[in-house]
């Protein structure tokens, strides 16, 4: 199994960062790290990454899925035009899935207009170009997942990385435990008066 993973200069370390490591590492997921022209990129936090191909080398014979990260570039001039390679992967019934200002992309291209969606915010998507899917955000804290196609908020990398490997037929009882210990930490504290 394959994932290409879209990243960007000054990417949001933190949101792909969970699901790139449990793929590879416990789940044996080849993962394809994709920048704009295939040069390394460095994220928000300073780390840098080296690419394996370019943006317009992604062709979805060759993966199970596209991921798109987020980081500030996608409220900007700058963002890569990836609708071509979203509906492209759509269209061959593979998995998509992006997070944060990633989901811009996602609706821009047209593909949440007909599907349950999360995202940053509802206002956020609405003055996007191409976007016609209002009527389907849900404004929830979790990723959503919706015809093989998983959102969600920038604050949400545990549940879009579990929702993209439900969505690729690796979800399992270890791997809702695996999540959930990664949630323990939002759960209500208690103070001994």
């Amino acid at each position: 199994m394959r994932l290409a993973i879209v990243l960007h200069e000054g990417f949001a370390d933190w949101e792909c960062a969970l699901l790139m490591a449990t793929a590879r590492a416990h789940l044996g997921v080849d993962i394809e790290v994709a920048t704009p022209d295939g040069a390394p990129v460095m994220s928000m936090g300073g780390l840098d990454v080296s690419a394996h191909l370019s943006i317009d080398a992604l062709d979805p014979a060759g993966f199970d899925g596209l991921v798109i990260c987020g980081g500030a570039i996608w409220g900007t001039a700058d963002a890569p035009d990836l609708g071509g390679t979203i509906r492209s992967f759509h269209r061959e019934k593979r998995l998509v899935a992006a997070i944060c200002g990633g989901v811009d992309a996602l609706a821009s291209s047209g593909i949440l207009d007909a599907i349950d969606h999360t995202g940053n915010s509802a206002d956020s998507l609405a003055s996007l170009r191409g976007y016609h899917g209002h009527g389907r955000y849900r404004d929830q804290p979790q990723a959503c997942s919706s015809d093989r196609v998983v959102t969600a908020a920038g604050t949400a990398p545990v549940t879009f990385a579990v929702e993209i490997f439900r969505a690729l037929g690796l979800g399992s009882p270890e791997l809702d435990g695996y999540a959930a210990l990664h949630g323990h930490e939002h759960a209500a504290v208690t103070t001994a008066a």
